[in-house]
């Protein structure tokens, strides 16, 4: 039987981030788009070009650097947004402008406050536009599933006139239930013309918890383009999880028959591992496909089972995704072989100095701790990735602490590359060091959420410590990692305030979300 391919258009880099503390800068965006050409998505919506100069890197370089995969940058109707979308993707091998604007009368109301016929001609002019630039452009009808059926049919004839070659019917606020999401697709398949000769795609949100359902209702209805991200994430209940819409299609044949994807499965575990370290989000344990509990079998029922034959309660492997056995294989006696090979399972690559710090920072915990797992491989890994425009580098601190002592902190810090030494009381050694770091660093920003982690179990465990940090409303998520938990904490804080530092230095505007 041969197989019908439904494209994954991932938009981690661009919706997911959207995503409050979810941010990436350009090192991370860059780390993360070679790994999802590796994990064979079809297309990667890098960004939003017009939004800010950090944004219009971010695309610039993934289309500079990736030839395999697709590289779309997304914009509004705006002829501005359109010019600036196509320059960040002029080098680009397979470039896509990917182009939207609201169809719902609920939106043309309260926010574009135009009439339906000027909604018809900013379509007709822009896809033209783009199609000037490239002969791939995606045409978004924003909030699809509120709006009129029988204005949809012209709002997408036009858009196929103009020279579109995708067709997005996206669900932005997550209202659609499955059935009638499928008859929407249907509907459209049947009554434009010219339907046959375009992808229809799916974009679907998880305000009610259906975006994966919705996605795979629509593809039983002739969608062939699903776009998601990696870990479901993306803004308020986030976006469609790519994993997930992935090996339902390919655990049930008999259901999706003769469908399938492009996506190497064995690279899914990986991906989330490297989006979940990089933006310091975990993974609940009990999100499928990818949380910590997905193959865990506790119950003895469960047990017995599953010793007997797998098949008994697990639908498919943990290896077919991927997922590295949790056996401890290295050690103080691994050499950097086996340590890169290490890297390799879990998505991560390190080069040059960054592979040589993670390969030290390895060998000083091997000597410290007995056993190592593949999470404190990621955090080890994560935490020495160098960042050339980091304005804060934490050094040496101490800690005066204890019922018959007042917490006291002295740390040493570089800022813009000067080194500068501060002590700080506080309420307990982690209020202490932030103080000292605040009081060099000059900050204004508000500490919203500290959280701590054993990375894994025992007495000697790595701890991790994640802080949510906001300024001017932007808020951002540091991480940091080190068998001191308060070292940790120091890193976290220093981390977040850099990824600050960085919004700052780009100058973003306020990105009006898309789809």
């Amino acid at each position: 039987m041969s197989r019908d391919i439904i494209r994954i258009f991932d938009t981690t880099l661009r919706d997911g981030e959207q995503a409050p503390g979810c941010s990436m800068n350009l090192s991370e965006k860059l780390l993360l788009a070679r790994q999802l050409e590796r994990l064979g998505v079809d297309v990667i919506e890098a960004g939003f070009p017009i939004a800010s100069e950090g944004d219009f890197e971010s695309v610039r370089a993934i289309a500079d650097e990736l030839t395999r995969t697709t590289i779309c940058g997304l914009a509004r109707t705006d002829p501005k947004d359109i010019d600036r979308a196509a320059e960040a993707l002029q080098h680009a091998k397979k470039p896509r402008i990917h182009t939207f604007i609201a169809t719902s009368d609920i939106h043309l109301e309260h926010k574009l406050r135009m009439s339906r016929e000027q909604v018809l001609a900013e379509v007709d002019r822009s896809v033209r536009q783009a199609r000037g630039y490239c002969d791939d452009v995606e045409f978004s009808a924003e909030d699809a599933t509120r709006s009129d059926i029988d204005y949809l049919v012209q709002v997408f004839t036009t858009a196929i006139e103009a020279g579109a070659s995708t067709c997005n019917v996206p669900d932005t606020v997550g209202y659609t239930q499955p059935e009638e999401y499928a008859r929407l697709i249907s509907t459209l398949r049947e009554r434009v013309p010219g339907a046959e000769n375009v992808v229809f795609a799916v974009h679907c949100h998880n305000d009610l918890g259906l975006a994966v359902s919705n996605s795979l209702a629509a593809v039983l209805a002739g969608a062939r383009q699903v776009e998601c991200t990696v870990n479901g994430i993306g803004e308020r209940a986030g976006n469609t999880s790519m994993e997930e819409v992935v090996m339902a299609i390919k655990t049930r044949p008999d259901v999706f028959q003769g469908l399938d994807t492009n996506i190497v499965t064995t690279e899914i575990y990986p991906a989330s591992r490297l989006l979940s370290s990089t933006i310091g989000v975990p993974v609940q344990p009990n999100k499928a496909i990818v949380g910590d509990n997905a193959f865990a079998h506790e119950a003895g029922i469960h047990q017995d089972g599953v010793l007997k034959a797998a098949i008994t309660y697990e639908i498919m492997t943990p290896q077919s995704i991927g997922r590295p056995s949790n056996e401890i294989v290295l050690g103080k006696h691994s050499g950097r072989h086996a340590f890169r090979d290490r890297l390799g399972e879990l998505g991560i690559e390190l080069e040059g100095e960054d592979f040589e710090m993670a390969f030290r920072r390895f060998k000083d915990l091997a000597d410290k701790k007995k056993n190592i797992y593949n999470e404190d491989i990621e955090a080890i890994a994560t935490d020495s990735v160098t960042q050339t425009d980091d304005r804060f580098e934490l050094g040496d601190l101490s800690i005066l602490s204890g019922t018959f002592a007042k917490p006291t902190a002295t740390v040493e810090l570089r800022v813009d590359g000067e080194s500068r030494r501060a002590t700080a009381l506080g309420i307990g050694p982690v209020d202490a060091v932030f103080k000292a770091i605040a009081d060099m660093t000059e900050t204004k920003s508000e500490l919203l959420r500290f959280q701590v982690n054993a990375i894994t179990g025992g007495m000697d465990a790595l701890g991790e410590v994640s802080v949510t940090v906001s300024e001017d409303g932007r808020r951002v998520i540091g991480h940091g990692a080190h068998s001191d938990i308060i070292v940790a904490s120091g890193k976290a804080y220093v981390h977040a305030l850099n990824r600050l530092a960085w919004h700052k230095s780009r100058h973003d505007v306020t990105e009006p979300k898309g789809i």
